[in-house]
């Protein structure tokens, strides 16, 4: 492919792949087809939490790991972690994902469950915490925070990104992107309408950065948060009201070997 040279050039460029990789059939093989499993709003967020936490390395991995849960939880994520107590811990036996062990898995659903019960879910969390000052990084932090407030050990705070202490926090703005963006393309599920997508940051992995540098949209070298916003902003000057769409045809032109 030769590569566009001007900031047009580029646009359309993405614009195209975006229209490409947005489909129903980019789900078949993602693990956003597990949250898609589920009709109810909680059953989709959690299950969507627990599988962007778990989503590096082999999707079809990924997407095994997290229906073997599913199926642990009863196929009611939402009603097993709300009504989870030390003597569920046994359903749980066996789990693991690479370095999420079940001990990982029993502390975030300990965690979850005090936002359900105490704080009136997930969307409640990031959306008050982000509405403060209109910051996605700041709602980041706040979920974070709640693990450090129920103590929960290193081991399973290192699933939890310190978007302050420079990480890019990859899976989580991935998930914001899940909750927040419109379902148009029949991918996202746009149920946290009070986040603004403009203001999402980009899921930076391997696949997106190295496009995003090929095309002369990212000059720094690290996968970190500075290059999450250097990114986001770039892309937001091609689209300022949904920057993250182009997530979507970065990872898509990555990894199927266009750029």
């Amino acid at each position: 492919m030769q590569l566009p040279q001007t900031s047009s050039e580029i646009k359309e460029l993405l614009d195209d792949r975006y229209k490409r990789y947005a489909s129903k059939l980019f789900v078949d093989s993602d693990p956003i087809q597990i949250p898609h499993l589920f009709q109810k709003k909680e059953d989709i967020e959690i299950s969507g939490l627990i599988t962007a936490t778990v989503s590096w390395g082999n999707r079809k991995a990924i997407i095994n790991s997290m229906k073997k849960l599913n199926g642990m939880m009863n196929g009611k994520p939402y009603e097993f972690t709300v009504n989870f107590r030390p003597s569920d811990e046994k359903f749980l036996n066996g789990f693991v994902h690479r370095t999420f062990s079940q001990a990982d898995c029993i502390n975030f659903i300990l965690v979850l469950k005090h936002i359900y019960t105490e704080m009136d879910g997930l969307n409640k969390l990031f959306t008050l915490s982000y509405k403060k000052n209109e910051s996605v990084p700041d709602a980041i932090n706040a979920y974070r925070e709640q693990f450090i407030a129920l103590e929960m050990p290193g081991k399973t705070l290192r699933h939890i990104p310190n978007i302050y202490a420079g990480s890019a926090a990859k899976r989580l703005n991935m998930y914001l992107r899940w909750m927040v963006r419109p379902a148009k393309e029949s991918i996202d599920f746009g149920l946290w309408q009070q986040i603004s997508t403009s203001d999402l940051l980009i899921p930076l992995d391997v696949h997106s950065g190295r496009v995003a540098r090929k095309l002369g949209l990212l000059t720094r070298k690290q996968n970190d948060f500075k290059a999450v916003c250097e990114l986001t902003n770039e892309l937001r000057k091609l689209d300022p009201s949904d920057p993250v769409k182009y997530d979507f045809a970065l990872f898509g032109m990555g990894v199927y070997g266009e750029l």
